[in-house]
């Protein structure tokens, strides 16, 4: 069963349809293979094999029927930041360790109703704050290729147990690179949509300002794609909707992309250092992508801005804001820290915040009036030792050090842009390296069909980490 068990969720759903695979035995596979790794791992804040079996019961029965949905009987897993009526969600936070919603989110609405099979909840830091996935109520996630570094986060649990082979797909979300840096760290592919491309509601109306969104991470970019087609779609009174695609996605890859022109840049937008590897790592998919026929130009896009990441904080220090906790010292230092800067700013200060990233946009989204796509490095620096963040106790050097980390990722959670981490490297010891494409504004078409060619070009999905 274990080839089977790193197939393709879509190819496992064609074999699904045709007879060949039981939705039951595939579900009990990753669910034995959940038992016996997770530990190792912690990938998994919930596991729900009552609930797995009796959708993969159901699954089974619609086999051959007219009506079956697109992904019926294949498994999957939803991040513990978005809510699952009847299941715990904890977003990792003391406050909500035994909360049970009473509803779905939207898009855990869509998975089911796609036909997917949810094994259980995966681990995230609290609240999603930081890009490692290490929390007081929930521990700490390690990395499948290498359990001494971090899967990265905040959908590190979504992404250590997709690449260790404990479900075929996975939900993620991404607020400031939550999916770009787990894919990079765990050798996958990840979307950050386009603002406004997947609802967050219910609850939710701009999931923090409208920096995050709800994406698939995948093994492949067809996985990808086709799980974005099942979480894209306007909600009734979606604050943000992105104009539909004319066809799926999934029918982008494998479509050319034409001579694209693509800006390659290395430089931090916060200034800091980048680790020679990851450097390395963007300038060689520069040379394959040059290779593939596409032109590219070393261009900096105006991100050197150093006013800008105090005006971000503004918005990020809200982050608690819409979950009802009456008293923020439950709350781990970082994130009380945050939530008490935000009680502190005035709405005015809020305001002109917003006014001034609004600015800063307009001006960073026009570089791509000259070019299809921005390539750099995912992030500065290979996957960090579990515990890097935290070994400084204040958490204003805690944030500094996840800014080091990642500062690649969270200006076009500002822009609204779609963006992507493509699998193209391995450092010396092993470790993914992720080199991430940034579309225009509701171009995930772009994305998806040049991320295909570079797969194709440099298939990565057999590999597999010691932990799988």
């Amino acid at each position: 069963m274990e080839d089977v068990v790193f197939m393709s969720a879509t190819r496992q759903a064609e074999l699904i349809r045709a007879g060949k695979i039981s939705p039951i035995e595939l579900t009990t596979a990753y669910l034995q293979r959940i038992e016996a790794l997770d530990p190792r791992l912690n990938s998994f804040v919930t596991v729900t094999p009552e609930v797995a079996l009796a959708a993969a019961a159901a699954a089974e029965a619609r086999i051959g029927s007219d009506d079956a949905p697109p992904f019926n009987g294949v498994p999957i897993t939803i991040k513990d930041l978005n809510e699952t009526q009847g299941v715990r969600t904890t977003f990792s936070c003391k406050a909500f360790a035994d909360y049970v919603p009473a509803g779905d989110d939207n898009v855990v609405r869509r998975i089911k109703e796609a036909g997917f099979v949810i094994l259980g909840k995966t681990n995230t830091p609290e609240l999603g704050t930081v890009p490692v996935t290490e929390s007081q109520l929930n521990g700490v996630c390690r990395n499948p290729w290498d359990t001494s570094v971090t899967p990265g986060g905040s959908s590190g649990g979504a992404a250590a147990a997709l690449a260790a082979g404990l479900s075929p797909i996975a939900q993620g979300s991404d607020g400031g690179g939550s999916i770009r840096i787990p894919a990079s760290c765990c050798g996958l592919f990840g979307i950050k949509p386009s603002r406004g491309r997947v609802s967050v509601g219910p609850r939710v109306g701009e999931a923090m300002h409208g920096l995050a969104s709800a994406g698939p991470l995948a093994r492949t970019v067809k996985d990808a794609a086709a799980l974005l087609d099942v979480l894209a779609g306007y909600e009734t009174g979606d604050p943000y909707w992105a104009p539909p695609p004319e066809r799926p996605f999934v029918a982008e890859a494998g479509a050319d992309p034409g001579r694209l022109r693509i800006a390659l840049t290395t430089a931090s937008p916060l200034g800091g250092p980048v680790d020679a590897a990851v450097d390395g790592a963007a300038k060689d998919a520069a040379a394959l992508l040059e290779s593939l026929g596409h032109h590219v130009d070393e261009a900096d896009p105006p991100w050197q801005d150093p006013a800008v990441m105090p005006l971000f904080m503004v918005l990020w220090q809200t982050l608690a804001a819409p979950f009802p906790i009456e008293d923020y010292s439950v709350l781990e230092p970082l994130n009380q820290s945050l939530a008490e800067a935000a009680t502190q700013t005035s709405s005015t200060e809020y305001v002109r915040a917003v006014t001034a990233l609004h600015a800063f946009c307009r001006r960073l989204v026009a570089f791509w009036d000259d070019y299809d796509l921005v390539l750099t490095p995912t992030l500065a620096m290979t996957p960090v030792p579990v515990g890097w963040i935290f070994e400084e106790d204040d958490p204003g050097r805690q944030l500094a050090r996840a800014g080091m980390f990642t500062p690649f990722t969270p200006a076009v959670n500002l822009s609204g842009q779609p963006a992507v981490s493509v699998p193209l490297a391995w450092s010396d010891n092993g470790v993914p390296l992720g080199s991430q494409l940034i579309g225009k504004p509701a171009d995930e078409v772009t994305l998806i069909r040049v991320s295909a060619q570079l797969e194709e070009a440099r298939p990565l999905a057999n590999k597999r980490p010691q932990a799988g």
